[in-house]
């Protein structure tokens, strides 16, 4: 059966009853979901939507704990300086979205929460997939959400080995339950991340394997083909470590990525350029010496992997506490090369 006449056939009413039924039994018990449907507190659902755009949920939780006990209330989150919100987002990476939060929260201790899916749109950092997720989670407004998972599910259940995002939106619309909204996005963006999952779906104990296409394919893995990916770009930059892993001399980064962060100061590579040449540059801008190469140490960032050669250096420059500062991964990795090559020189592996 193709995918046109699959989504003919697909009992929608039947198939959304065991998919609550299954979530009302096996659904994940996460923080944000404290409440009664519909009635969910909409500062923690937004904060954790926000926070597992790009941070799987084990891990998320750990983050979502930390920035919670920092910033409990919007208003909190509001009148907390830039700088303290990029140290509780600190190892989340893709720190714009901690910018965004924080320039939301002001718009909303301004103008009040919003509650509605074109109210959540408005704001900075918001799209269509946080914007119905937290009106639908917190507000039961009928809104479908469309992610990673959701795409998954709806591809293998209806057979699309290609879905566009038309396409998987168009289907979560018409699946999802009105009565229920918020807990069947839910169980949806759940039955992905349980049991319909990219490499192992466990077809046996899924509640929609009855009407699943790409189960009776027989080759559930096939849906969806995986998607085209560009290929990661290297980029050189040199860095430079004035002082030690507690106190060293750090600078304020700009750019999207890593704007608004501490770190290490550094330059980049020009194409073919070398490091030698670009290390000079770096330390006639801040009148220090260089010294010994301490190690490279990469991040990748996207379609980017920046290559970071960190070299030791001296200047009079202040020196700045470690652990007051909001820094990249990329940087605690540059600072721990210093204590491992002072392990290294003492015999300690």
């Amino acid at each position: 059966m193709n995918a046109a006449l699959a989504q003919q056939a697909l009992p929608i009413p039947a198939v959304q009853q065991a998919l609550l039924t299954w979530f009302d039994q096996h659904g994940r018990a996460l923080p944000w979901r404290l409440g009664e449907e519909g009635a969910r507190d909409p500062y923690r659902v937004w904060v954790a939507e926000i926070l597992l755009q790009q941070t799987q949920v084990a891990r998320g939780l750990v983050y979502y704990e930390r920035f919670l006990t920092a910033f409990p209330s919007v208003e909190a989150l509001a009148e907390a300086p830039i700088d303290a919100v990029l140290k509780a987002w600190e190892g989340c990476g893709y720190y714009a979205r901690a910018r965004n939060l924080h320039k939301a929260a002001g718009m909303m201790v301004a103008g009040g929460i919003p509650s509605t899916y074109a109210g959540w749109l408005a704001l900075p950092g918001v799209g269509p997939y946080t914007a119905a997720a937290v009106a639908s989670l917190a507000f039961n407004e009928g809104r479908a959400v469309n992610d990673g998972n959701v795409r998954r599910v709806l591809a293998r259940l209806y057979g699309e080995r290609l879905p566009t995002e038309p396409w998987v939106q168009a289907r979560a619309d018409a699946l999802l339950d009105l009565s229920r909204p918020g807990a069947f996005n839910e169980a949806v963006m759940d039955l992905g991340a349980t049991i319909c999952t990219p490499k192992a779906p466990r077809c046996k104990v899924c509640p929609l394997a009855a009407w699943c296409e790409a189960r009776a394919s027989g080759e559930p893995t096939a849906f969806p083909a995986p998607k085209v990916r560009a290929a990661v770009r290297d980029v050189g930059a040199v860095a430079v470590l004035i002082g030690n892993e507690q106190h060293a001399v750090l600078e304020r980064r700009e750019g999207a990525l890593l704007g608004g962060l501490m770190g290490l100061p550094s330059e980049l590579r020009e194409p073919d350029e070398a490091g030698a040449k670009a290390l000079a540059r770096l330390c006639a801008r801040l009148n220090a010496t260089p010294g010994a190469l301490l190690g490279t140490v990469t991040h990748s960032m996207t379609h980017r992997r920046i290559v970071l050669d960190v070299y030791a250096a001296q200047s009079g420059q202040a020196r700045t506490p470690v652990q007051d500062a909001a820094l990249s991964r990329l940087d605690h990795k540059a600072l721990g090369l210093l204590a491992a090559r002072r392990g290294s020189l003492f015999g300690v592996e």
